[in-house]
């Protein structure tokens, strides 16, 4: 018997593209699934273009953070398997059951996607390498997409590791604990397409951010025994 199954989408001032992402996956493989929305603390109208797809929309009331919008979202969810998409897929979403493949087959634990080459120059590769590397150093797990957040988990991998780090160090964090515990991971390419930040301000201080919230992670990570 197939699993049920709980999309999880943490979103923040996404009105202009999470009604296209969410129609994507509702018209579907996914179109049964649970589909969670957590608004964290938009000041657009990203909850009521949600509601008019989800199955329920979470706000919090002001900014925590993706690590903090999806720990609500997996903990109030039904599915015995978590699908974590990012609300700006937009149409590319539909291609969002092919995660759920190696769990259904019982090869894995927890799936990742591996995206496209991006169609424009963003950084330098400083975040992922020292994602990549991190990874590598404090669980022996060597990934291909260290970053990608898009995921699909069994619940049970959250439950017995005790949930998510938060701001951007959610994505380093969960594949050291899932290693550590014993999980198995698989990587699959999906051709997903999202918003993309290039060589400009904006870009570089998205960036920025990511290097630290890694960094610390990763800090963290290290000081903790492993299992």
């Amino acid at each position: 018997m197939r699993q049920r199954i709980s999309v999880i989408l943490p979103a923040w001032n996404e009105a202009e593209r999470i009604g296209e992402t969410l129609r994507a996956i509702r018209e579907g493989e996914l179109r049964h699934a649970e589909v969670i929305v957590v608004d964290d603390g938009s000041d657009d109208r990203t909850a009521e273009a949600a509601a008019e797809w989800a199955d329920r929309v979470i706000r919090h009331e002001r900014n925590n953070g993706k690590g903090a919008a999806l720990e609500t979202g997996w903990r109030s969810a039904e599915g015995e398997v978590l699908l974590f998409l990012d609300a700006d897929l937009g149409q590319s979403a539909r291609h969002a059951a092919r995660l759920l493949a190696p769990i259904e087959r019982g090869e894995a634990d927890m799936v990742v996607a591996v995206l496209p080459a991006p169609r424009k120059k963003g950084g330098f590769g400083l975040a992922r390498g020292m994602a990549s590397r991190g990874i590598y150093w404090l669980s022996g797990y060597r990934p291909t997409a260290p970053l990608s957040g898009q995921r699909a988990v069994k619940k049970c991998v959250l439950e017995r590791i005790g949930g998510l780090a938060p701001g951007f160090g959610i994505e380093v964090s969960l594949t050291i604990d899932a290693v550590r515990h014993g999980f198995r991971i698989a990587e699959v390419e999906v051709p997903f397409r999202h918003r993309e930040t290039g060589r400009d301000w904006q870009g570089f201080c998205h960036r920025g951010r990511q290097l630290v919230h890694i960094g610390r992670t990763l800090i963290r990570k290290w000081q903790e025994p492993a299992w």
